[in-house]
């Protein structure tokens, strides 16, 4: 018996993208590159014939100028309506999707730039890519993949079965990012042109999820290039510029094989702005026509006559993580305390009250999800009794360091900060920049607290894996979760992975301060843009503006 499903058709593309406009809006140039250019001189005296020819010179450049600006009053907006400008807060440092940690990579870059086997919708939920349908075997080790006909990359190149099932044994041959996701599968074979096989040494239920992933990505095996600065996909989409400290300019691929996701705007850019306030101000101002995520608080200034203001629940999850190779976090009691000592009801209705409550590892949008926010409820005399057993107290307090990102702000940091000390922890707060916490937290899990909105769905594995920054190791859970991947039925899956999400809860590795529920704002002209699972499935080929 085999499952079979659908074809190409609706299929939605995962990811993301922003855009912002290309043109100058008439201020002055802020960019001292630009701004060096212009020089005074001194030059000598012209003579009476240099005079008469400067001024013929001059009725013709007014004349020309004339003419340019009558021809731009007679089409204003030519490219104007073919530009959809939208501001992230995170931008990836580069674009090599196959080695460069974190999320803002993959929301830029999978569907829009980059394609899969398969596809997510803002849904959540797996849907038809480069293949338009599959088969899984009964025992679920074998998945055959039957790929749309006549694509291409972005080059022109062929993409076929070969190039899939090259992509797919790279990734486990070089162990590029995401490629533990996959554990279980063994290789990727090209049975036709036109079709895949996937053998896997065990059942992974997460397996057509993860696909849609970058695990799933297909690269051009002949195509040579930078990655960290150029791509060669088959979506939509080219990259024509990127610089990580500003924006990235996405533009219609000429070569896109699909109907399905033929873009609705020409040009995307995507402007990366980390201040919440200059981020709403370049949303008044028309800089940007879209944000996600906007800060709550401040979308309430938005006028509901020109915005569309949406919240949803998604996939992001703020995790406060305490390193349990740390001598001072090995203890339980320890972290039991800051998880009790922490009110989570002022957090969130200072950051406007639209984030919910998240008391565990698994959010509410993900297989397994069960509220466990009962576990830890605050209490500051239960948080006290047990900082006082470990050997602390608020004349003897406990000195920790909080490495966090300085894009999130310094708010969440002075408030656990105020909160803690209640209980007996002095808190030292150190703001990095993102890369830096990349690579000191994420990369090298030198830290003592860390603060981060993990937005990868399906990711409770990070709990089973204690080389991760976590180092969180559980074989109890472990255990649980191989069985939760083992299941073919998914009740049976969900009740496992409850189990897991559970017992990793109770022994607080981490403290989950909300759910981050994504608001996005946009200006009502803007079309197709999704208000659910932004963050994560951004497909631009939807998305439009009217002029």
């Amino acid at each position: 018996m085999t499952a079979s499903h659908g074809a190409y058709g609706n299929a939605d593309a995962t990811t993301a993208a922003t855009s912002n406009a290309a043109s100058s809006n008439g201020a002055a140039s802020t960019d001292e590159s630009l701004n060096a250019r212009v020089r005074t001189s001194k030059s000598p005296r012209p003579n009476k014939w240099g005079i008469i020819i400067a001024a013929v010179v001059a009725i013709a450049i007014i004349v020309g100028a004339v003419a340019v600006f009558n021809g731009r009053n007679a089409q204003p907006s030519a490219n104007k309506a073919d530009t959809v400008t939208i501001g992230l807060k995170l931008a990836p440092p580069s674009l090599d999707i196959r080695r460069q940690s974190g999320s803002a990579i993959e929301q830029v870059l999978i569907g829009n730039v980059y394609e899969g086997l398969v596809s997510r919708d803002s849904d959540n939920a797996v849907q038809p890519g480069l293949a338009k349908s599959w088969d899984i075997s009964t025992d679920g080790t074998t998945y055959t993949f039957h790929l749309n006909r006549n694509m291409t990359f972005s080059n022109g190149d062929v993409l076929d079965a070969d190039d899939v099932a090259w992509s797919i044994n790279q990734l486990k041959e070089k162990q590029y990012y995401n490629a533990n996701q996959v554990e279980s599968l063994s290789k990727a074979e090209a049975l036709d042109a036109n079709t895949v096989r996937i053998t896997l040494s065990s059942p992974d239920s997460n397996l057509l999820w993860y696909l849609t992933g970058r695990p799933g990505l297909v690269f051009d095996k002949d195509a040579t290039y930078n990655a960290k600065t150029q791509a060669v996909g088959s979506g939509p989409y080219t990259v024509e510029s990127f610089d990580s400290a500003s924006k990235m300019v996405l533009k219609a691929n000429p070569k896109y094989w699909g109907t399905a996701h033929k873009p609705a705007t020409q040009h995307v850019v995507i402007d990366f702005i980390t201040d919440d306030n200059a981020a709403v101000n370049a949303l008044k101002s028309g800089d940007v026509d879209v944000l996600s995520p906007v800060n709550a608080t401040l979308a309430k200034s938005l006028d509901a006559n020109t915005y569309h203001v949406s919240a949803s629940d998604g996939s992001d999850k703020f995790v406060l993580a305490f390193n349990c190779a740390n001598k001072k976090l090995a203890d339980k009691r320890v972290r039991q305390a800051i998880r009790y000592g922490i009110n989570h009801k002022e957090i969130i209705a200072s950051r406007g009250g639209v984030d919910t409550a998240l008391g565990g590892p698994i959010p509410s949008v993900d297989p397994g999800y069960e509220d466990l926010t009962g576990l830890y409820p605050y209490d500051v005399a239960k948080a006290k009794q047990l900082m006082r057993e470990a050997g602390y107290s608020t004349s003897k307090p406990l000195k920790l360091t909080l490495t966090y990102a300085n894009t999130y702000g310094t708010e969440l940091g002075d408030q656990l900060k105020s909160q803690l000390a209640a209980i007996g922890i002095d808190l030292n707060i150190n703001y990095v920049e993102f890369s830096t916490w990349l690579q000191d937290v994420h990369a090298n899990g030198d830290y003592e607290l860390s603060l981060v909105d993990h937005a990868e769905s399906h990711d409770f594995y990070k709990w089973t894996t204690p080389e991760y920054y976590y180092h969180y190791d559980n074989r109890n859970v472990q255990a649980l979760y191989a069985k939760a991947l083992a299941a073919t039925d998914e009740k049976e899956s969900d009740e496992y992975l409850k189990q897991a999400a559970k017992t990793v809860s109770e022994d607080a590795p981490a403290d989950w301060l909300f759910g981050y529920r994504v608001t996005v704002a946009y200006n009502k002209g803007v079309k197709g843009f999704p208000d659910k699972l932004s963050q994560t499935v951004l497909p631009l080929w939807q998305i439009s503006k009217a002029e």
